[in-house]
């Protein structure tokens, strides 16, 4: 059983900055992919960012490139997702998730998933 819990959302004006954390439980934490997801009321879950553990394959969603990097600390067993240049269309909550392994921008190959962090961006 993998357990996730994120923090670091909130509200902050077009144009600012944020940084989401995602606490992992389990072991071998370094071999597994992570994800990064949002939901906007209305919308579809979607992938923001991905990580893969063996080699640290990242992938961003088109809108998110340049200005979100998701990174990771093994040592930690934490996740990152640093996003700048905030965007109101950036509005939603945002999901960490986990994989065992393998590359996935798809939520449904994601079996377990944190509560969530709601962002709000202002314009």
């Amino acid at each position: 059983q993998v357990q996730l819990v994120e923090s670091g959302g909130g509200l902050v004006q077009a144009g600012g900055s944020l940084r989401l954390s995602c606490a992992v439980s389990g072991r071998a934490f370094s071999r597994h992919t992570m994800g990064w997801f949002r939901q906007a009321p209305g919308k579809e879950r979607a992938a923001v960012a991905t990580i893969t553990g063996i080699g640290g394959y990242t992938y961003y969603a088109e809108s998110m490139k340049g200005r979100f990097t998701i990174s990771r600390d093994n040592a930690k067993n934490t996740v990152y997702l640093q996003m700048n240049s905030l965007k109101p269309e950036d509005t939603a909550v945002y999901y960490c998730a986990h994989k065992w392994d393998g590359h996935s921008a798809s939520p449904g190959d994601y079996p377990y998933w944190g509560q969530g962090t709601q962002v709000t961006v202002s314009s």
